[in-house]
C-alpha cells in the first residue's frame, strides 16, 4: 500500500462523515424550522466540509519526508482558513436573507463532527 493511499482515504472518509453529518442537521433543521432555517444550515455546514474537502486533498499525496508533510499540512490549513473566511464574507454578501444562528450552528456542527470523525476513524 502507497503512502498517498494510506493517507488519503481516512481523510476522504472523515470529509464523508462530516458530510453526512452537515446534511443530517440541516433536515434537521429543515424540519423544526422550514426551509430558510434549513438553507442557512446547509451553507454553513457546507462551509466547514468544502474547506476540509480542500484541506484533505492538499495532504491526500502524502509524503515520505517530515518537513514535506509538515509543509503540506501547513498549507492545507491555510488554504482552509482563508476558503472558510471567503465562504462566510460570501454568505454575508450574497445570502442576507439568511438565519444568521442556523448558519453558524451548521458551521459548528461540522466542525464538531470533522474532529468526532478524526477520533472515530
Amino acid at each position: 500500500m502507497s503512502s498517498s493511499t494510506s493517507i488519503s482515504q481516512p481523510v476522504f472518509r472523515v470529509v464523508a462523515l462530516q458530510f453526512a453529518i452537515a446534511t443530517g442537521f440541516a433536515l434537521l433543521a429543515w424540519n423544526l424550522g422550514g426551509v430558510l432555517k434549513a438553507w442557512s444550515a446547509a451553507y454553513g455546514g457546507a462551509i466547514a466540509v468544502i474547506g476540509s474537502l480542500m484541506y484533505a486533498i492538499f495532504v491526500a499525496r502524502g509524503a515520505n519526508d517530515a518537513k514535506v508533510a509538515l509543509r503540506a499540512h501547513v498549507r492545507a490549513e491555510v488554504m482552509k482558513i482563508f476558503i472558510t473566511v471567503v465562504l462566510f464574507v460570501l454568505a454575508l454578501v450574497l445570502f442576507q436573507s439568511a438565519s444568521w444562528l442556523w448558519l453558524i450552528l451548521g458551521f459548528a456542527m461540522s466542525t464538531f463532527a470533522y474532529w468526532l470523525a478524526l477520533l472515530a476513524i
